[in-house]
């Protein structure tokens, strides 16, 4: 944010964790999924010096989008998403 609009923010970090090949796999079956995919993963810190891991859960973002392939390929973005948050 400072460099962009020269605005101070405690510390926060945006990573990208877009999995290309999932991706791929999720815009095949739903092409206006892009919006949609869960490409980051926040760190931000919070009290005492410690550090809080957000994201958001792919099974819940493709909710609005009916389609059961989709959503099953969500569920195991999720299950990977889970893993490396678990290793950070």
């Amino acid at each position: 944010m400072k460099k962009k609009i020269d605005a101070d923010i405690d510390e926060y970090l945006i990573l990208g964790a877009c999995n290309p090949r999932m991706a791929f796999e999720a815009m095949k079956l739903e092409p206006k999924v892009g919006a949609m995919l869960p490409c980051n993963v926040i760190l931000r810190g919070v009290d005492g010096g410690n550090v809080m891991v957000s994201a958001i859960d792919p099974v819940a973002s493709m909710q609005a989008i009916d389609n059961e392939v989709l959503n099953s390929l969500a569920s195991k973005v999720r299950w990977m998403l889970a893993e490396v948050v678990a290793e950070i």
